[in-house]
C-alpha cells in the first residue's frame, strides 16, 4: 500500500515537525510526550487532575437534564427541514434565553449516554521486562451504544488493571470490564455488570461521514472541569490520518472544534446521531482537532461481534510508487488513458506475494481506478488514497486487482488479512518477552523497547536496530529479531558488558528464528560450551554448566523472579510434557 512504507518512515521525521502526542495528564507526573518521530498528531487522552478539576471550572460547560429537548429540530440530521441555528427559550425566570440548536440539541441526547471513564494502568518496564512501571491515574469519556457496551478510545484504557465509569449527574461509579480493544484504530468496548448502572441510560446511533463545513458537538469530559462539556465545531477535512496511539494510518476527520486532553472516546454528534468519536488534536495548532469517522467504529464493532475478539485492519502488504512521471509510464508500457501505481515491494507473509510481483502495475481496486498517485474518487469531487478501500475489508475477504504486467492487462484475486510487522510498533496489554541466561537478557526487539531511550528515541536509540525496526519485512511467520539487550554481571560474563544491544544472529551455528527458538537451543545445549554470534562478528564463548549455575546467583542477585517470562515458561512446559508423552 502506498501508505505502508511512508507510515513507517514518518516516525523518523524531523524534531522539527510538530508532532502529534497523547496527552495524559496524572496526580503525580507532567505529560509524557511522544517521540518526536511519531506522525504530527496528539492522542487526547484522559487525564484530568482531581485537584485541578476542583480548582478550576473556567472551561467546563454544565447543563441540567430539566431543559427543554430540542431533538426533533436539530439541523445537523440529514433530511431534517431546515431550521434556525439559533432558539429562545424561557428561563426560569420567564426570560428569553438564546440557544444554539446543534449544541443544545447534543446536550440533551449526550446527557444519559456520555460517560466518564477513570482508568488506573501500569505499563511494562522494557529495560527490565520482568517489572512494571509504577501504576498512573487517567481519565477519559466514553458513549453508550445499543447492546449495553460503552465506546471509548484504546489509548484511555491501555495497560489498564483497573476501569471505572461515572454517569452524568451521578456521584457513584461503576466497574467496566473492557470487552475488546484495537489498537490500530484507537478503540475499545467496554460493559458494566451492574444492574444500576444501566437504569436511565439510553444508547447513541452511529450515522453517517458528515460533509465538509457540516456542523459537528464534541461531547465529553475534558481537563479544566468535572462536569459534562460540549464544544461546537465544522467539518474540515475528511481522509486518512496517521492514528497516533496505533501508528496506523486509517481514515479520521478533521474538525475545527476544541478537543482537549480528557475529551477522548467522546462522541462527536451530527443531528441525533454520532458522525465520530474524539481522539486527537494537532500540538501547536489551535483547534485543529480529529475524530474517528463510523465507518471505521462499524468495522472495529462487527469484527468484534462476528469473532468475538478485534480481528485488526486489512492490508495489502505491497508498497507503492507514484507514476506521475509520463518517462516512468511509459518506460512500464502505460498508455495515455491508464493510471495506476507502481509495486515496490512486497510483504512475503502476505497473499500478494504469491499474486503480485515488483514492477507491476496496480490499476483498479474492486473496479475503482487508481490514479496515478495512488488515490480514488470519495463522495463529490474528493479524493482519498487507495488504502482506506482495503483497510475497510474484513480479514479473509477477497479483492480483484487490475494490474499491468509486461504490457498487459490482468485481473488477480488477493485474500487480505492484517499482516503483523517484524519489530512490533507497540505492545498494549501484554508482557514483554525475556529469557536471561548467565546474566545476559535476550529481548525480541520492539519499538517500545526503543522508544525507552527517551523523547528523541529515534537518534538516541543504537542506530542499525532503529533501521531495522523501521524497515525489515519479516521473511517467515513468527520471525523477531533477537537481541541482547544487556548484561547483568557477573564472573561468568567478565569482558563481555560492552556487547549489549546486538542482534543474536546464531547459538552454536544455528540460525535464531525468536525468542523462544533461542531459549530452546540453550536449554537443550549437550555441548560443553555454548556459542552465541552477534552483530559484527562478535562471539560469546561460555562453558555451559558453570553458565546455568550462575543463572540463579545472577537472579538471586538482581531479585528477578523467573530467567524467562511467563510465556516462554508456558512453552517450556508443553515441551515437556510432549517430550514425556513421546517417550512414554
Amino acid at each position: 500500500m502506498l501508505a505502508a512504507s511512508p507510515s513507517l518512515r514518518r516516525l523518523s521525521s524531523s524534531s522539527s515537525v510538530r508532532s502529534l502526542r497523547r496527552v495524559l495528564q496524572h496526580p503525580s507526573t507532567p505529560p509524557p510526550a511522544a517521540p518526536p518521530p511519531l506522525p504530527p498528531l496528539r492522542t487526547l487522552t484522559r487525564a484530568l487532575l482531581p485537584h485541578l478539576a476542583a480548582a478550576h471550572r473556567f472551561s467546563t460547560a454544565s447543563f441540567s437534564s430539566s431543559a427543554p429537548s430540542r431533538l426533533g429540530e436539530c439541523g445537523g440530521a440529514r433530511g431534517a427541514p431546515e431550521i434556525p441555528e439559533e432558539v429562545e427559550v424561557e428561563d426560569e425566570a420567564g426570560a428569553l434565553v438564546r440557544h444554539d440548536t446543534d449544541a443544545y440539541a447534543a446536550v440533551e441526547l449526550a446527557l444519559d449516554s456520555v460517560v466518564k471513564v477513570f482508568t488506573v494502568s501500569s505499563s511494562p518496564n522494557y529495560f527490565l521486562p520482568w517489572q512494571n512501571k509504577a501504576q498512573r491515574e487517567s481519565m477519559g469519556s466514553g458513549f453508550v451504544i445499543p447492546g449495553r457496551r460503552i465506546v471509548t478510545n484504546a489509548h484511555v484504557v491501555a495497560d489498564h488493571t483497573f476501569v471505572l465509569v461515572r454517569k452524568h449527574g451521578s456521584p457513584t461509579k461503576y466497574k467496566a470490564e473492557v470487552l475488546a480493544i484495537g489498537h490500530e484504530c484507537d478503540l475499545a468496548l467496554l460493559t458494566v455488570e451492574s444492574e444500576e448502572f444501566w437504569d436511565g441510560v439510553n444508547s447513541l446511533e452511529l450515522g453517517d461521514i458528515p460533509f465538509l463545513q457540516e456542523a459537528v458537538a464534541v461531547v465529553g469530559y475534558p481537563q479544566g472541569g468535572d462536569n459534562i462539556s460540549v464544544t461546537k465545531g465544522v467539518v474540515s477535512r475528511v481522509e486518512p490520518t496517521q492514528y497516533a496511539h496505533g501508528a496506523t494510518q486509517l481514515m479520521a476527520i478533521q474538525i475545527d472544534a476544541a478537543i482537549n486532553p480528557g475529551n477522548s472516546g467522546g462522541p462527536a454528534i451530527m443531528g441525533d446521531k454520532v458522525a465520530g468519536v474524539a481522539f486527537q488534536n494537532l500540538s501547536g495548532a489551535e483547534n485543529i482537532g480529529y475524530i474517528i469517522p463510523v465507518p471505521v467504529i462499524k468495522r472495529f464493532i462487527s469484527g468484534v461481534e462476528e469473532s468475538g475478539k478485534y480481528s485488526g485492519f486489512c492490508t495489502l502488504g505491497v508498497s507503492c510508487q507514484a507514476t506521475e512521471n509520463i518517462q516512468l509510464r511509459e518506460c512500464f508500457g502505460m498508455q495515455p488513458d491508464m493510471t495506476g501505481v507502481l509495486v515496490s515491494r512486497i510483504n512475503p507473509l502476505s497473499d500478494a506475494y504469491k499474486i503480485l510481483k515488483k514492477d507491476d502495475i496496480l490499476l483498479e481496486f474492486d473496479g475503482v481506478p487508481i490514479a496515478n498517485d495512488g488515490t480514488v474518487p470519495f463522495r463529490n469531487r474528493e479524493r482519498i488514497t487507495f488504502d482506506h478501500l482495503v483497510s475497510m475489508k474484513k480479514p479473509g475477504e477477497t479483492a480483484v486487482l487490475k494490474v499491468l504486467r509486461d504490457g498487459k492487462e490482468q485481473e488477480l484475486s488477493v485474500i487480505l488479512r492484517p499482516l503483523q510487522p517484524l519489530v512490533p510498533v507497540h505492545q498494549f496489554d501484554k508482557l514483554p518477552s525475556y529469557y536471561i541466561f548467565a546474566g545476559f537478557v535476550f529481548i525480541p526487539l520492539t519499538q517500545p523497547y526503543l522508544h525507552e531511550f527517551g523523547e528523541d528515541w529515534y537518534n538516541a536509540s543504537p542506530r542499525r536496530l532503529c533501521e531495522r525496526a523501521l524497515r525489515e519485512l519479516p521473511k517467515k511467520a513468527g520471525e523477531q529479531l533477537v537481541i541482547l539487550s544487556q548484561v547483568l554481571m557477573d564472573d561468568i560474563n567478565v569482558g563481555y558488558e560492552r556487547l549489549a544491544e546486538l542482534q543474536v544472529k546464531k547459538v552454536n551455528g544455528v540460525e535464531v528464528e525468536n525468542l523462544k527458538h533461542l531459549c530452546s537451543l540453550v536449554e537443550g545445549c549437550t555441548e560443553e560450551n555454548l556459542r552465541f554470534d552477534l552483530d559484527d562478528e562478535r562471539v560469546i564463548i561460555l562453558k555451559y554448566q558453570n553458565a546455568r549455575l550462575a543463572t540463579s546467583r545472577v537472579l538471586k542477585r538482581h531479585r528477578i523472579p523467573s530467567a524467562m517470562s511467563s510465556d516462554l515458561v508456558e512453552e517450556q512446559a508443553t515441551n515437556g510434557e510432549v517430550e514425556a508423552s513421546c517417550t512414554s
